[in-house]
């Protein structure tokens, strides 16, 4: 049977059209209206500040606390296109829009390379003109990255061409972008960077300002004077290839700019009139958000709301004690300093007269008129300065301005090499969150280095437990590991000898590993550092600092022996997240500030946290940088260092960590740690941490070239801080052991002088250590007989030690005596200690390295 297809009827036909027109239309209208009722109001706008509130970012700390509100309206001066110079409106143009004149708000040609820089990975430019920008910033969230928000800011740009004429929009556009550190505009902007209005600005100042539209915190001149110099020729380039100058004028308006740079200014940012209750760690936040906002974001007017790390509760207990921490380091730091001058000159002023008398070296000779001139320069520098410097931003003279910014840097690079500054960073082992955070002694706009996270310090003596980890994951190296403690000759892989001295010139002979530790000895450090080499310590320690990159890594990390005794440059925070790794299992441990960003409809726009989670997830199995059972190893070795170490009276032996619970049952947090001190006493370290979290506090200088003094270490002035703190923050807190794997490890007890299992002749005391399993002793101590003494098998065995000097002149110059085996005593020598220190010693300063003999190759003088 075959069947025909029947045709529609003509009349179903037209129904059918006549519906779908219908419709279309509907909707249509219905978009239409949308759009307009969108739009209407653009007629009745002419007060170009007023398009939409204001609301300032408000930064919580992880209790849902107020930290402080980023708000700087204040700072938006507006100003007429007319009274700006032309090149800075061409500077923009050549920047931003070059076709700015000739489109109607769109460009097809910077849409299309935009999306095949998105499509091929590669920033080509953007696709957004002048216009786009502007409507964007208006009335849209540019937050938002979708097709929809591109469309409706292309409608928003049709409606200010359709109203407004170029120049309105470009003068808008002027006054209302962000240009970097809470300025808003080309006028405020040019008052921040270069100190005078817009009206006057040069055509290499014009380069420099364009430049912060598209990323602020980036091209900071200030901030990154390198980064912007190259951007800002890139745009006087432009400007010659476009025509709106010449060569010769961009050039020498270029090379005028740089020789007049001040290199001393510090970046400031423009809300220090805020409440802050975290002022160093607000300006971190600050600086990491101008990071990750793109576009148009801004931070000062886009009401963000920042959940953070950060408890007001740990902050507040940061700031009391580093307050007398920095007050007591100062007060010693003069009274040393003042006795140290003191004795120069009523020591060696009268011999250097002498000397520029009797050789004619006027130079050196210490007139009258020569301290004349110092007092005045200090009169002039202390105290008229401020005021002329004022006196020349009131009336524009910038003659007078260059020579008060000159004695600005000078007073600053004063105050850098004679003003005590201090960091404190603390964060929770199992998380990373940044507890709390202190960054120098005052934060204010000549003091913003953080140095908590920017401080490139030498950690000294804290920085052995990073290496001492691999020792022990070597299975070379044992708590119980005899080292013999004497002068010692070190050849570097050049040929280079170095000669390490401990503290005082004082040598102990043969000593455990752990006790070594804990009371920071060098030589046996170094020893420790020379057995299991350069390339396992190196790696190790990078690790555990978090430094990947092999060029930092081997900036950072001089294949010499002084490396052993910290002399590299890290942060506080590196520290603090290299010892929480030891805390937390031998897990990684990322310090983290920022956990959600929301936008003023309470919209999650960023979440690092989560980002941070998912990294570390990915990572699998390496997120385990050591095992549970070295990093459970080293932790009962730092532990000693808190008990019977340099960190001994700081802690009152541990008992500052000793509390009572509800029911009148006292307990102890346990606590493990470090302390550092470099060479010249320059810097004071304690790094330490307990089951919750780990702390990281310095005190020292900005600039090298000064001692805090001989009775500031890491034990007396860092170490009394950490502990203090460490005790106010745990207080409350159930009792939490270290947790301990249940597996590889076991707890020997050993003779205390030898290391080996002991015997009923052993009377020099026992400790219990811990070992992973199969690397605890397994042999009886050989060196003491039935009457206690040392027998001289054991004598030998501990004098045959390949680094040990017997040479007789280096002896003498060292001021050491002759080792004579024949005349050793039967029974231990009396200078030599016991392994066990007594429950009262109170002598625990940090061992620091002395001048070694060979002075030419001691990196640790610089």
């Amino acid at each position: 049977m075959a069947f025909t297809l029947r045709k529609p009827k003509k009349k179903t036909i037209v129904i059918f059209v006549t519906v779908f027109v219908l419709f279309s239309a509907i909707f249509l209208g219905i978009g239409v209206g949308l759009f307009v009722a969108e739009t209407i109001n653009i007629k009745n706008q002419e007060n170009f500040i007023d398009f939409a509130p204001a609301l300032p970012t408000k930064l919580l700390d992880i209790n849902g606390n107020l930290i402080t509100e980023f708000s700087a309206e204040e700072k938006r001066e507006i100003i007429t296109l007319k009274e700006l110079p032309p090149h800075l409106i061409h500077a923009v143009l050549a920047r931003e829009d070059p076709d700015f004149y000739k489109h109607h708000g769109y460009s097809i040609k910077a849409i299309v390379r935009a999306v095949i820089g998105q499509l091929i990975g590669k920033n080509l430019g953007g696709g957004s003109t002048i216009t786009q920008q502007l409507a964007g910033t208006l009335y849209l969230d540019r937050s938002e990255r979708s097709v929809i928000r591109k469309i409706r800011e292309l409608w928003w740009a049709l409606q200010l061409e359709r109203r407004y004429s170029k120049n309105e929009i470009l003068e808008l556009y002027l006054n209302k972008m962000y240009m970097g550190a809470g300025t808003y505009g080309v006028e405020a902007a040019c008052k921040y960077f270069f100190g005078h209005s817009a009206r006057e600005i040069t055509l290499a100042e014009s380069a420099i300002l364009v430049i912060q539209l598209s990323s602020p915190a980036r091209y900071n001149p200030l901030d990154n004077p390198n980064l912007a110099r190259d951007r800002q020729k890139a745009v006087l380039d432009k400007m010659v290839e476009l025509g709106y100058t010449t060569r010769q004028e961009a050039d020498a308006s270029f090379e005028e700019y740089w020789a007049n740079y001040d290199y001393t200014r510090v970046s400031t940012s423009a809300y220090f009139a805020r409440d802050d209750k975290a002022p160093w760690f607000s300006e971190y936040v600050r600086r990491q958000l101008e990071t990750m906002l793109y576009g148009s974001l801004d931070l000062y007017k886009d009401g963000f709301v920042v959940k953070t790390t950060l408890d007001l509760n740990f902050q507040a207990a940061a700031d009391r004690q580093m307050a007398l921490g920095l007050v007591q380091a100062n007060e010693e730091y003069k009274k040393t300093i003042s006795t140290r001058l003191d004795a120069a000159e009523a020591l060696y002023v009268p011999i250097v007269d002498l000397l520029s008398l009797s050789f004619g070296i006027d130079e050196i000779h210490a007139t009258s008129e020569t301290k004349s001139a110092k007092n005045a320069m200090d009169r002039y520098v202390k105290r008229l300065n401020p005021i002329l410097d004022v006196a020349a931003m009131m009336f524009n003279i910038p003659n007078v301005k260059m020579i008060t910014n000159t004695a600005y840097g000078k007073l600053k690079t004063i105050a850098e090499k004679n003003t005590v500054e201090g960091a404190l960073i603390s964060i929770e082992n199992e998380t990373g969150y940044i507890k709390a955070m202190i960054g120098g002694s005052k934060y204010d706009q000549s003091n913003q280095l953080i140095r908590a996270v920017q401080g490139k310090i030498m950690p000294g003596s804290s920085f052995k437990p990073l290496y001492y980890s691999a020792a022990i994951d070597s299975r070379k190296f044992t708590p119980a590991s005899l080292i013999y403690d004497s002068p010692v000759v070190f050849y570097n892989e050049n040929g280079t000898p170095y000669i390490p001295l401990n503290y005082k010139g004082e040598w102990k002979g043969p000593v455990l590993l752990w006790y070594a530790l804990a009371q920071s000895m060098n030589v046996p450090s170094l020893k420790i550092l020379d057995g299991i080499g350069f390339d396992a310590a190196i790696d190790r320690a990078a690790l555990l600092l978090g430094i990947t990159d092999p060029e930092e890594k081997r900036k950072t990390f001089p294949r010499l022996y002084p490396l052993g005794l910290g002399v590299i440059s890290v942060a506080p925070v590196q520290m603090a997240r290299a010892f929480a790794v030891f805390a937390n299992q031998g897990r990684e441990v990322t310090p983290i500030a920022i956990l959600q960003v929301e936008d003023r409809n309470g919209k999650i726009f960023l979440d690092p946290e989560k980002e941070l989670r998912l990294q570390q997830k990915r990572k699998g199995s390496a997120i385990q940088l050591i095992s549970p059972q070295t990093a459970y190893v080293m932790t009962s070795l730092l532990e000693k260092t808190v008990q019977s170490g340099t960190l001994a009276y700081a802690s009152g032996y541990g008992t500052k960590f000793t509390y009572t619970d509800n029911n009148g049952k006292k307990y102890t947090i346990p606590a493990a740690g470090k302390t550092g001190t470099t060479q010249n006493w320059a810097d004071a370290w304690t790094v330490g941490y307990t089951p919750y979290y780990t702390t990281a506090v310095w005190f020292g200088f900005d600039r090298p070239g000064n001692s805090l003094g001989v009775t500031q270490t890491g034990a007396t002035i860092a170490g009394p801080v950490w502990a203090n703190y460490m005790r106010e923050v745990h207080r409350g807190l159930p009792m939490k052991d270290f947790i301990r794997p249940s597996t590889g490890l076991i707890d020997v007890t050993v003779c205390a002088k030898s290391g080996l299992l002991p015997t009923s002749y052993c009377n020099e005391g026992t400790i219990t250590l811990t070992f992973l399993e199969g690397t605890q002793p397994q042999k009886y101590c050989d060196i003491h007989d039935a009457g206690g003494q040392y027998t001289r098998q054991a004598l030998d065995i501990m004098m045959q030690d390949s680094y040990h000097i017997d040479d007789t002149e280096l002896q003498n110059r060292l001021k050491l005596p002759t080792l004579d085996m024949n005349s050793l005593p039967s029974a231990p020598p009396a200078s030599t200690p016991s392994s066990v220190p007594p429950a009262n010693t109170t002598n625990n300063k940090e061992d620091a390295p002395s001048n070694p003999l060979n002075q030419e190759y001691n990196p640790l003088l610089d």
